[in-house]
């Protein structure tokens, strides 16, 4: 017995350790934070805004004690640099600025991405980020693109944020026409923008952000606004993928307007910002 042990236990072990190593390889091939092999433009003396939430804390509405929470590092990361390999100027916002609340496992193995990787040894991005804009102070006029980011903190501050429902107002009819884009919460800041009649301005656009099969699953029940569930009363019409665990889909959505690029969840953010510079893009050409 104990001779099997000795063999045995090294075996076990060696096997543990082939698997944590293959664990970001299997995560990707099931769906987690799929490449991007689209259309690839650039827009070349463009100006980008990226905005993600300032709530820190995974905790019942009105608390600040729990887990610490932000935006999905990917999902302000991956963006970014989108939008900066196209050539583009990138500022970064929140809802209150200052320094950008980051969810902790967003950057840790076996989740972590490249971009965010790189995010890590940016030194103006993490200076951009530690120094947010406020949206209270954001000139909407100078922006070609709109992304917002979400997170577990989105939940909290983005769905009822007036000041960021008035900025995307106004973005809708600023005069360069940005392209209003979102990935997972994020899509929260789009609910309680209007036009100049008062109507929601998502309301009978197609729409996606993270399901309300996707927060089940992952056993969240403390957030105060579900993308899903957010987006269908507001009356967008809501457009997602499933897969056997939501957390592997992913779904872009471009509104016929194509003023608004709406991405499912985390997996979604690289083909959001893509699609957004290849509007501008093309806009350009006709």
């Amino acid at each position: 017995m104990k001779k099997i042990l000795k063999v045995g236990l090294p075996f076990i072990a060696g096997t543990l350790a082939v698997i944590a190593i293959a664990l970001p390889t299997i995560l990707h091939n099931a769906g987690l934070h799929p490449e991007y092999t689209g259309e690839v433009s650039k827009y070349p003396g463009g100006k980008a805004l990226i905005i993600t939430t300032s709530h820190g804390v995974l905790s019942e509405p009105g608390l600040d004690v729990g887990p610490a929470t932000g935006v999905a590092a990917s999902e302000m990361t991956h963006p970014y640099y989108v939008f900066q390999e196209a050539g583009m100027d990138v500022d970064v916002a929140s809802i209150q600025g200052g320094s950008i609340p980051i969810d902790p496992q967003t950057l840790s193995y076996p989740i972590i991405t490249d971009h965010d990787k790189r995010f890590l040894e940016d030194s103006i991005f993490q200076a951009k980020a530690s120094n947010s804009i406020a949206v209270r102070d954001v000139d909407i006029s100078k922006y070609d693109v709109i992304f917002l980011a979400g997170g577990w903190g989105a939940a909290y501050d983005m769905g009822n944020s007036e000041e960021l429902a008035a900025l995307i107002s106004a973005a809708y009819y600023s005069p360069k026409a940005p392209v209003v884009a979102s990935v997972c919460h994020g899509a929260l800041g789009l609910i309680g923008a209007k036009d100049n009649d008062g109507k929601l301005l998502i309301e009978g656009r197609r729409a996606t952000g993270v399901t309300d099969k996707q927060v089940k699953e992952l056993g969240i029940k403390v957030t105060p606004m579900h993308p899903e569930t957010e987006l269908r009363k507001a009356g967008a019409v809501f457009e997602s993928a499933t897969a056997f665990r939501d957390i592997f889909a992913t779904w872009v959505t471009v509104d016929d307007e194509q003023r608004f690029v709406t991405g499912q969840n985390q997996n979604s953010g690289l083909e959001a910002a893509y699609t957004s510079v290849n509007i501008l893009a093309q806009r350009k050409i006709q």
